[in-house]
């Protein structure tokens, strides 16, 4: 996890491909099918994700990459 990913909170797509090798059109589909956490309207063109949802994620793929 890079060190300038917060612990909590929200963060927007861009800081979530930083540690998600996906494009952002990949993460979209993904979204859409349930794949990957659901974004929140912070105001009409902010949209973001809970930190806790996309950390929950990462030990996700990374117990599916070990087992």
């Amino acid at each position: 996890m890079p060190q300038n990913f917060p612990q909590e909170g929200f963060v927007r797509l861009p800081q979530i491909l930083s540690v998600i090798p996906v494009s952002a059109s990949s993460w979209w589909r993904g979204v859409k099918s349930g794949k990957y956490p659901g974004p929140v309207k912070l105001s009409a063109r902010t949209t973001a994700w809970r930190v806790a949802d996309i950390r929950q994620l990462i030990v996700s793929l990374s117990e599916k990459m070990e087992g």
